[in-house]
């Protein structure tokens, strides 16, 4: 049962790096990434007394939520250029840098709701019904979009999509 300020604060302290790098492989950008954690984080303080056992799953669904709000309310600004603009990269360690620099890329051409589904599935391993809980929507469209997302990954990174679901 989630408690008080110091139940709140050490449950950041504890997850704060976990949740940050959930929210990057939601959003691809890391300045976005810590923009949705705090806001999320925000949301969570004001409920957090109600939380019932672990709040992890509660505090990651906020956070799959208000990414899902972010890009819809984004989509329509959304301004095509001739090239892309400079993105900073996270700093991380070395190991294994080059399979994440390329998980990033091609996690980039997925659709925000694909890109969400594959992080949930297979990176925070949630299973279908969890998935389809954390973003609201039915256990057949996570099948659907878990399905078209690793054909696209297929097609844009040959053996990424194996590298997600093989254990």
């Amino acid at each position: 049962m989630a408690g008080g300020r110091e139940d709140f604060e050490a449950f950041v302290a504890a997850r704060y790096a976990a949740l940050l790098r959930t929210a990057y492989l939601l959003t691809g950008d890391h300045h976005d990434a810590e923009d949705l954690l705090q806001q999320s984080l925000v949301k969570a303080v004001g409920a957090w007394r109600r939380i019932n056992g672990d709040p992890g799953p509660y505090v990651r669904s906020i956070l799959v939520r208000a990414n899902v709000s972010r890009w819809r309310s984004r989509r329509w600004r959304e301004v095509v250029t001739e090239s892309p603009a400079d993105r900073a990269t996270p700093a991380h360690d070395v190991s294994g840098a080059e399979d994440r620099l390329a998980l990033q890329a091609v996690l980039g051409v997925l659709a925000p709701r694909q890109r969400a589904v594959i992080v949930l599935r297979y990176y925070e391993d949630l299973t279908k019904a969890q998935t389809a809980e954390a973003l609201g929507i039915g256990i057949g469209t996570v099948k659907s979009q878990t399905r078209d997302a690793l054909r696209r990954l297929r097609e844009s990174g040959p053996g990424l999509a194996e590298t997600l679901v093989s254990p």
